[in-house]
């Protein structure tokens, strides 16, 4: 394993990270970009700690999306596969619940809207509950069981290919989204480049999202601010097609920067939201 980075040299590269890291913390990402894996016992010894304390520090990191676990350390999250279904749901969950009841401010009852793959649109679907009268079509049957508690709502389940999180994709679903015009399109990502190119796993849910992004008035992404950054191999398109952003806290930059620049308009959870029952 290589030498870590000593402090002096880490602002510079700490500036690309998310903000509210600390500096040993920072390190550790460093090391992981430069080597490609880190060792628990490897970090302790080089940063004078615990193994405790790397172990909290690479658990923070994984709920972050900055790393993946292994038995014994950590590496950089793939691009190539994502994390499962499971593991998911728990990531972030408090901030997609916020997201998810911010999301459905911006709703009003008697909308048409598409809902997408992801845990963040089951938390906006969660969200929508109280709402009347709204008219949902989904490629995600989890959304379709969440929303069949709903008040008159119409629901219309896509076919196509079923995936074992219960995600339906391919050249049918394609089809039958593209037989509607909707009020809104509400989509997950899994990842966003620096650029602002928006990133997914599945070629095939990137077809769906694609086909749900030309057939709706407006784009909303929700999504948490750990999918900024993330790397994943299929391109979705441009930030640009968005119409609003709604996310637990700021991005850094360059987002926000390309935010402003393509009129993307941002919402924000307030700190002061309440959190989980």
């Amino acid at each position: 394993m290589r030498d870590l980075p000593k402090p002096p040299s880490l602002p510079t590269a700490v500036a690309a990270l998310p903000p509210g890291l600390n500096r040993r913390q920072a390190n550790i990402v460093q090391t992981a970009q430069a080597d490609g894996f880190v060792s628990i016992d490897g970090l302790a010894a080089a940063l004078a700690v615990t193994p405790q304390t790397i172990r909290r520090d690479i658990n923070m990191l994984c709920e972050m999306g900055l790393l993946h676990r292994y038995h014994g350390g950590a590496s950089l999250p793939s691009s190539a596969r994502n994390i499962d279904y499971q593991s998911r749901r728990g990531l972030m969950q408090e901030e997609k619940e916020r997201i998810g009841r911010l999301v459905a401010q911006h709703i009003p009852d008697g909308a048409s809207l598409f809902l997408n793959i992801g845990t963040t649109t089951e938390a906006v679907a969660r969200a929508l509950l109280g709402h009347r009268g709204l008219r949902i079509i989904t490629n995600n049957i989890n959304v379709a069981v969440q929303l069949s508690q709903g008040q008159d709502f119409e629901i219309t389940i896509a076919g196509g290919r079923l995936r074992q999180d219960l995600a339906v994709v391919g050249e049918a679903t394609v089809e039958f989204i593209n037989q509607f015009k909707v009020d809104f399109g509400i989509i997950g990502i899994s990842g966003i480049d620096p650029d602002g190119t928006l990133l997914d796993f599945d070629y095939r849910e990137v077809k769906v999202a694609q086909a749900i992004i030309a057939n709706a008035r407006q784009i909303f992404l929700a999504t948490d601010h750990t999918k900024f950054g993330r790397p994943a191999m299929v391109k979705l398109g441009h930030i640009s097609v968005l119409d609003a952003l709604f996310i637990d806290r700021p991005p850094a930059q360059p987002f926000l920067d390309i935010l402003a620049e393509e009129h993307v308009c941002l919402h924000v959870v307030d700190p002061a939201a309440p959190s989980l029952a």
